[in-house]
């Protein structure tokens, strides 16, 4: 047997990891690695998040829609979902007390969101990320508002100002990561879809796998980087980084060759909010140093890798666009798990259409029995 017409020989050497090895069908997201393209439910993101600006719960219903589950009354489905998980924050105090947030996120989510509903659980996790960073801090937790859309009610929860256009930035952040293809973490939730098993497990299994470094990213990282570079000429800066055999973060990504879209995405809306607070904001100066350090590191990067194409991917400026907003650092990746989320359930949906079991092989490479 082969793939791709590869001898079965060299197969192991490109499924590694199961790269480009196609395992199913869907119809809600395509990935461009050499153009640079992602398209979302038919669109491409960057017209769904800013020349189509549409809050977060549309794009919930058009993924859902997709996958062949109707979803009427999306907003108010999820303001009920929160309003429910917010009743239930007594009995996941323990859980919601983890120092880490995404072990938070995980614990309260396998505890307390019993619904089989998919919108249920999406509703839920908001309010488990914002309780969870409120008790952490000592603070009571704030209950949402159901006649709210989910991006100012979150920002609401954690204790921010909803500023309109803060808000409508995070919409554009949540629609743009709300699907990606068949990375690690959707994968994970469709082989447990597979199986037939409820939609909680499912999303726990997401989770799981975005907690992972490799996959969650490292947005956080990237504001460090910013904040040593500050006030230096960052190439020398970045020259030291990889002299000491670290990465530079931010940069670089498993499937795209040039630079990623949502990036592009992010910048623009960045640039949008640095224009709402007026030419002198901090905003506005934290994006033009990013750029060029951006700048700097492609180029460096360039010259040490001319093969191998390392360009701005979708953590360089989720990280200054999460900061803009107000997000705390330490909540990045669980913020990053609201926006995914919706696109796990329609994976999840479309998975269970097929009726099939996800069950790949491996190769046997051990010692065999006298």
């Amino acid at each position: 047997m082969s793939v791709a017409g590869l001898p079965v020989g060299e197969q192991s050497l490109r499924t590694s990891g199961l790269e480009g090895v196609v395992v199913a069908d869907t119809r809600l997201s395509h990935v461009d690695g050499e153009r640079g393209e992602l398209w979302i439910a038919g669109k491409r993101a960057e017209d769904l998040a800013l020349e189509v600006p549409e809050h977060f719960e549309t794009v919930v219903e058009r993924l859902l829609d997709l996958a062949g589950e109707a979803q009427p009354r999306v907003r108010e489905r999820l303001a009920e979902a929160r309003s429910s998980a917010f009743a239930r924050i007594p009995n996941l105090i323990h859980a919601l007390s983890l120092p880490d947030a995404m072990d938070a996120l995980l614990a309260a989510t396998a505890q307390g969101s019993a619904e089989s509903d998919s919108l249920g659980v999406l509703g839920a996790l908001p309010v488990y990320v914002a309780a969870a960073a409120r008790v952490r801090a000592g603070q009571a937790p704030i209950a949402p508002h159901t006649s709210s859309y989910l991006a100012p009610d979150f920002m609401s929860m954690l204790g921010l100002s909803p500023n309109p256009a803060r808000a409508r930035a995070l919409d554009a952040y949540w629609i743009t990561v709300s699907d990606h293809g068949l990375n690690a973490s959707t994968f994970a939730a469709r082989v447990v879809a597979s199986t037939g098993s409820d939609v909680m497990p499912c999303i726990v299994a997401g989770l799981g796998a975005l907690k992972g470094p490799l996959h969650g990213g490292a947005p956080g990282p990237v504001l460090d980087m910013l904040d040593a570079t500050a006030d230096i000429e960052p190439r020398s800066w970045l020259e030291r980084e990889l002299a000491a055999g670290r990465r530079i973060m931010g940069m670089g990504h498993r499937i795209y060759r040039v630079r990623d879209p949502r990036a592009f995405v992010f910048e623009r809306t960045l640039a949008q909010l640095a224009n709402e607070d007026g030419a002198n904001s901090k905003i506005a100066a934290r994006l033009e140093h990013a750029r060029r350090v951006e700048h700097a590191a492609q180029a460096l990067l360039r010259e040490r890798h001319p093969d191998r194409p390392l360009c701005a991917n979708v953590e360089f400026y989720t990280a200054l666009l999460l900061e803009a907003v107000g997000i705390p650092r330490e909540l990045f990746t669980a913020t990053f798990a609201i926006g995914r989320c919706a696109g796990w359930l329609a994976h999840i949906v479309e998975q269970r259409r097929t009726g099939r079991l996800i069950r790949p092989a491996a190769r046997y490479v051990g010692p065999m029995p006298d």
